[in-house]
């Protein structure tokens, strides 16, 4: 039995949640967004609440229950408040330039500058030129650009320069032996 599974949704104000075969559409004020579930997973919308069932006992079926309700809850809080990954960029002239709402032009120690361009419903912010912050309703999407933006520069463990996400502690190495203790 699944302790997430068996727990309910509830549907805020102005949000409707419709189930067609086996696709779920939840429209807010945000957008809709849609997600398919398997065959052995029975979702119902019953008044103010939406409630996911196992068709059939086994190992998958379990698994997939708990699955199902929490994407339909992420999709929920998407379309209601919206998902956010914050990153910071870390290093000497490292800096972040906004060319559109879902464009941005990095300096990141390259010999270039590196355009990167975010998908459709993403939307990339630049609190000051080192941080950035990346919105969608959609949690998965949000997750998979903000880990993308990280991927053109992961912080290093000599120095930590690099792009992470704000508060990602990284573990520093000491460095060769030899720059250590010899002080000559």
């Amino acid at each position: 039995m699944s302790r997430i599974g068996r727990k309910l949704i509830e549907i805020p104000q102005g949000v409707t949640v419709e189930v067609n075969g086996r696709e779920v559409v939840v429209k807010g004020p945000k957008g809709p967004l849609t997600c398919k579930f398997e065959r052995e997973i029975g979702v119902k919308v019953e008044e103010n609440n939406v409630k996911v069932e196992v068709l059939g006992e086994t190992k998958r079926s379990t698994a997939l229950w708990g699955l199902t309700r929490a994407l339909i809850a992420n999709m929920v809080k998407g379309v209601t408040e919206g998902f956010e990954k914050k990153l910071e960029l870390v290093g000497v002239g490292y800096r972040a330039k906004q060319v559109s709402p879902s464009e941005i032009t990095l300096t990141v120690g390259f010999s270039h500058q590196v355009d990167f361009k975010a998908p459709e419903g993403i939307q990339l912010t630049l609190v000051d030129n080192t941080h950035i912050t990346v919105t969608g309703e959609d949690k998965q999407l949000v997750g998979m650009v903000a880990a993308n933006i990280r991927k053109i520069r992961k912080p290093e463990p000599y120095k930590g320069k690099g792009i992470r996400y704000e508060g990602e502690v990284v573990r520093r190495k000491a460095g060769k032996a030899g720059k250590v203790g010899s002080g000559a």
